[in-house]
């Protein structure tokens, strides 16, 4: 099919999937307006379903064009599930999976390419963000057990146990109300309290978390990387194939040149015969 091929993955096809993308996105969010559904909810409901309709056609149009190396492409299983959500009839049981509409929005991910090189870089980057979850873990187990046998006794809400410890300790990382909320009511108790937040403060919120966001930007370089690295070497095979046009097209030249020699020549002894100095 090679007609729908061409019309599936022109600019113009995915161009009009990314517009109504936006709208459906739009759609769903007026639904959960009671006053947008009190004035437009049919309305809304039928964009809605056509909408969907047209992504079914839409992957059963890819289904057909590429068979079974549809299946090979992760993007087009994610958009794949995301519609398929959407086809589950929403039952009393199922009923969440109405909400779970609002995931169609994401096929933009798919659609836009500087959105799939985020995506992609994110999870090239997860076997190091694997590394580092695992070192703030064990930095959080330390500081969360040391400041349990510290703290506990005095402050049981905040640091009575290991989990009401570690929760403590996240609000501090994120440095939500760290100072007047926790820290100070505890160093009115305990004045050298800040020996033990502001190491774990540095060890975590300017340390660990800066790991991650090196990470993540290595990743995204490496991916960019490699996407450039793929069209230049698109580029140059596509090179390589015209310069070898191009030599077989001199090719032919040189093999027609003798034979135009020859033709030239037997024009010219023709012109000279019959020219005015010539006999009948």
């Amino acid at each position: 099919m090679p007609s729908l091929k061409t019309f599936i993955e022109s600019r113009r096809f995915e161009a009009a999937i990314t517009v109504l993308i936006i709208i459906n996105a739009i759609t769903l969010g007026l639904e959960t307006s009671g006053r947008a559904m009190a004035a437009f909810g049919p309305l809304l409901m039928i964009v809605d379903q056509a909408i969907l309709g047209v992504f079914v056609a839409e992957l059963l149009a890819r289904l057909a064009v590429y068979r079974q190396s549809f299946f090979r492409d992760p993007w087009r299983i994610f958009d794949l599930v995301v519609v398929g959500i959407a086809l589950v009839p929403a039952t009393a049981g199922l009923s969440v999976l109405r909400a779970l509409r609002i995931l169609r929005v994401l096929r933009l991910v798919s659609m836009v390419p500087s959105l799939r090189r985020v995506v992609g870089g994110l999870i090239s980057a997860l076997p190091g963000m694997g590394s580092i979850m695992l070192l703030l873990g064990l930095v959080y187990y330390v500081f969360a057990v040391m400041a349990t046998k510290l703290f506990g006794a005095s402050f049981p809400d905040w640091f009575g146990t290991i989990g009401l410890s570690a929760y403590s300790l996240f609000q501090i990382m994120t440095l939500e109300s760290w100072s007047m909320g926790i820290v100070r009511p505890v160093m009115e108790v305990y004045p050298l309290a800040w020996l033990f937040f502001i190491p774990f403060i540095v060890s975590t919120t300017f340390t660990v978390l800066n790991l991650f966001i090196g990470i993540i930007v290595s990743a995204m370089q490496a991916e960019h990387d490699a996407e450039a690295s793929a069209e230049r070497t698109a580029l140059q095979a596509e090179q390589e194939t015209i310069l070898n046009e191009i030599r077989a097209l001199r090719e032919e030249v040189r093999a027609l040149g003798p034979k135009g020699k020859v033709s030239a020549a037997g024009s010219a002894s023709k012109a000279s015969a019959t020219g005015p100095g010539s006999s009948t």
